[in-house]
């Protein structure tokens, strides 16, 4: 089992990785609605980025799923009344996030 440092050190360069095919700074946009914002549903993340970017509904959803299940910074609860799944930034990755998006 990793210890909490190397899992950070992982989950970091997990999201480096993915900032790194980033062209035009939707995934960074969309990581600091995160740490702005802090609970967000797909719905509410699309109205948000589409003030800023053409993007569809679909690769949102898309890129929330990836940081959520592939780089795992994300937890997922579901609202009330089942329709929309709430997506939050995981309390001890906010400070990664936040100097990861600083750096670059």
């Amino acid at each position: 089992m990793r210890s909490p440092g190397e899992l950070k050190r992982e989950i970091e360069s997990r999201l480096k990785e993915y900032l790194s095919r980033d062209r035009d700074g939707i995934r960074h946009e969309l990581l600091n609605l995160f740490v702005r914002v802090k609970s967000l549903t797909i719905p509410q993340i699309h109205e948000k980025l589409q003030e800023q970017f053409t993007i569809s509904y679909h690769s949102i959803a898309s890129m929330v799923g990836t940081i959520a299940s592939r780089i795992g910074i994300l937890r997922v609860r579901r609202n009330a009344e089942g329709t929309n799944s709430i997506y939050e930034l995981k309390d001890q990755y906010v400070d990664v996030v936040t100097n990861i998006l600083g750096a670059t």
